[in-house]
């Protein structure tokens, strides 16, 4: 495990990257008009602030492996505590392309593990950024219970929720 990974939702993003960029004395390292990252080195962590979730706060927390291999020794992990909501494969979410598995805490807070290897131009992977948002295990929850898409949320190949595919 290499970065942790921290995403806030936030109601004001000039304002939040104005005070992100104060505490961790550098600018983001990606910056969209919903969206910004700084990738650290000290501390060690992808901090992400997004305009997207519906409420302010906590949006998820994660840890970015260095390579395929890594995910996966963490995606065994998470199966072993059952606690893998899904998993995505070349999923488009949030500048990125990349593989995943989300799961959640016994309080319920979100966890997205995930290896990137790609980056896409909007958000989600979509040509339209206003359908464009990252799939949250509750989105996907719905997907799957309406076998119907939600959002970008739809039913993969195998039946199980898709993200932005």
């Amino acid at each position: 495990m290499k970065r942790l990974h921290v995403h806030v939702a936030v109601a004001d993003l000039a304002q939040s990257i104005r005070f992100y960029s104060t505490l961790f004395g550098a600018g983001p390292t990606v910056e969209k008009g919903d969206y910004a990252k700084w990738m650290l080195d000290d501390p060690r962590v992808n901090f992400a602030i997004s305009r997207r979730d519906q409420v302010p706060g906590l949006s998820h927390l994660g840890i970015q492996a260095e390579d395929k291999a890594e995910l996966e020794t963490i995606g065994e992990r998470l199966m072993a505590a059952e606690a893998v909501a899904y998993a995505e494969h070349d999923t488009a979410c949030c500048y990125a392309r990349s593989d995943k598995y989300w799961a959640a805490d016994p309080q319920g807070i979100r966890w997205e593990s995930f290896f990137t290897f790609g980056e896409v131009t909007v958000y989600g992977g979509h040509e339209k950024e206003a359908d464009a948002a990252c799939c949250t295990p509750e989105q996907a929850a719905r997907a799957a219970e309406t076998a119907a898409t939600a959002g970008c949320c739809k039913p993969s190949e195998a039946g199980k929720p898709g993200c932005c595919a």
